[in-house]
């Protein structure tokens, strides 16, 4: 797990290590994480990460190891419609790990659009869409780290963040 602890994440993300589930794994870690605008602290994702280890190797994860993570943030409202929403948040997360070079295998999960309109006393709410990805695989390698990072850039790019180009690291804001 000090791989997890000494990955180096964008100073937007903010992690937290909170109770990992007791009963799917004889081993586990989880983190929550969110992604806020330096100095507004406003919250433009959230999501979590679980990394799971079973030495019996079960059979649907094909390994020891299985990431189980979540993603959510607000999206603006024109794109609710848009028929290929799930396709490209699906990408963005299989981009995340091919571009980090992670391997895995077995992946699996879905992505959903939750679009909330509000009625009687609340009809002054403008109309909200959330997109939530929702996705498991199993790492293959000994770097976890790295798919903790690549998660990590799922939530930024969900979040509406540009990518930093390779060799490029953001300069951390504060922190508190």
């Amino acid at each position: 797990m000090r791989d997890l602890h000494a990955a180096r994440l964008r100073p937007e993300v903010r992690v937290t290590e909170v109770p990992a589930p007791q009963r799917i794994a004889p081993y586990a870690v989880a983190l929550t994480a969110e992604v806020v605008t330096s100095g507004a602290e406003e919250e433009l994702a959230s999501g979590r990460f679980v990394l799971l280890h079973d030495p019996s190797c079960p059979e649907p994860w094909a390994g020891e190891w299985r990431a189980v993570t979540f993603a959510r943030a607000e999206l603006e409202p024109e794109v609710a419609t848009d028929p290929l929403l799930g396709d490209v948040g699906w990408s963005w997360l299989v981009d995340a790990l091919d571009h980090h070079d992670v391997g895995y295998t077995a992946e699996a999960g879905t992505v959903t659009r939750v679009v909330s309109q509000s009625y009687a006393g609340l009809a002054d709410r403008a109309p909200t869409v959330e997109m939530e990805v929702r996705a498991s695989w199993t790492p293959i390698g000994p770097s976890m780290g790295a798919h903790l990072v690549a998660w990590s850039d799922l939530l930024c790019t969900i979040a509406g963040l540009p990518p930093l180009p390779d060799g490029v690291i953001a300069l951390p804001g504060q922190r508190r």
